[in-house]
């Protein structure tokens, strides 16, 4: 097989503030990130990204004399898989006129990379081919459930699922697949919706209740009595409580305690205080804007249903309440009575009674106990990554001007 990268396309920019810190491929959607889809559909252990340079300590690119590079926006789907396996030398997929997958050699990614012309490819369309693919920030969680079920059917196929304890109500128990090392006693487990995904070591307390499609990824845990509705993730090394339905936690982020979350994504890192409420309907039940950083201005997402997008390392206060589509950038911290701003930029301290610049010596004081507490050192590379959002996301600030 080929080396395989992923690429970062103008979609990244509608992505923010997630890919602020990750390329597109490290996304997650469904039980596993966009990468880990790949590397599982190709059967190939080591994949890397074409991302901004700022991230490249973190995310280094590997090269090599024969390559597939592949849209970090796009799903595996088995079709297309099949087609990318079967591309030669020189020939590109395409949707719509935009790349899909292209195979190069080392001298034409050189060229590709650095902005500069190759030699034209062959282009064959893949519009009747099925997948999903990630275009602005509310597919993410639009199409988690899709993408959950592909991730089970992959993750679940000729395996059995460890034992589920009799303490536990379950409906469709064979659209449930527990890993090793997880513990779910005294809980709801309805995947008659879509499936149920329980990661290695995670832990499901009593009294939860839970309806698929549900991913609860390694080492995660929900807290006792939670009401999940479907379809939602919670990635690793997450807590999860209170009320939630049709949500995406990345990674490393809680949300413990009571109070609702809909329709929403959280970065790695997030911490929602105790009461913290998502309003995810307007009350005049209208379509719904989202703040979109390449325009800066807020642009319709079709939806009538979008809560919160917030970025790496960001927090709210307890009794914290957001409004129907709220944008929090990088590293903020919101907190107060009323309701914020939708749109908060990152390093932003405060709410309804002000705000100002989160300096980055407290935020990245705070990183660093944060990620101690996973036994993860912020070193390095991840303070150099948030001091260039921090620099990125000055013009946002308008305060500091």
């Amino acid at each position: 097989m080929p080396n395989i990268i992923l690429f970062d396309d103008d979609v990244r920019e509608r992505l923010l503030p997630l890919t602020f810190t990750r390329p597109v491929g490290e996304l997650r959607v469904g039980i596993l990130t966009i990468k880990e889809k790949w590397q599982r559909h190709l059967r190939v252990d080591n994949i890397s990204h074409i991302t901004q340079d700022y991230l490249v300590d973190k995310f280094p690119i590997h090269i090599e004399e024969d390559n597939i590079v592949i849209n970090g926006s796009v799903l595996p789907s088995p079709e297309l898989v099949q087609l990318i396996q079967e591309l030669s030398p020189n020939e590109a997929l395409l949707k719509d006129g935009e790349l899909i997958a292209t195979r190069l050699d080392e001298n034409q990614f050189e060229h590709l990379i650095n902005n500069e012309e190759i030699e034209e490819l062959g282009g064959f369309d893949v519009v009747d081919t099925p997948f999903l693919k990630i275009n602005n920030l509310w597919d993410i969680f639009r199409i988690n459930g899709e993408a959950i079920q592909e991730d089970f059917d992959l993750l679940t196929k000729n395996r059995i699922s460890a034992p589920i304890s009799k303490s536990n109500q379950v409906i469709n128990s064979k659209n449930i697949f527990i890993e090793e090392g997880a513990i779910v006693e005294c809980a709801i487990l309805n995947a008659t919706e879509g499936p149920i995904f329980i990661g290695k070591n995670a832990t499901v307390m009593e009294g939860a209740m839970i309806r698929g499609a549900f991913a609860l990824c390694d080492h995660s845990t929900v807290k006792m009595g939670a009401k999940i509705y479907g379809p939602t993730t919670v990635g690793p090394h997450s807590k999860i409580g209170g009320e939630v339905g049709n949500s995406v936690l990345m990674g490393y982020s809680n949300k413990g305690h009571e109070g609702y979350l809909g329709n929403s994504v959280l970065g790695e890192w997030c911490n929602l205080g105790a009461d913290t409420n998502t309003s995810n309907l307007k009350n005049n039940y209208a379509n719904i804007k989202l703040w979109d950083y390449p325009s800066e201005r807020f642009v319709p997402t079709g939806l009538q249903f979008c809560g919160l997008i917030m970025g790496d390392h960001s927090k709210s206060g307890i009794n914290t309440m957001f409004n129907t589509g709220t944008v929090i950038g990088v590293s903020s911290n919101v907190f107060g009575a009323g309701y914020p701003r939708n749109f908060i930029p990152s390093f932003t301290w405060g709410g309804t009674q002000g705000l100002k610049t989160y300096k980055t010596d407290k935020a990245f004081d705070t990183a660093e106990k944060v990620m101690a507490r996973r036994k993860i050192e912020f070193d390095e590379v991840e303070r150099k990554i948030l001091e260039k959002v921090f620099e990125l996301t000055s013009v946002n600030r308008s305060w500091e001007t």
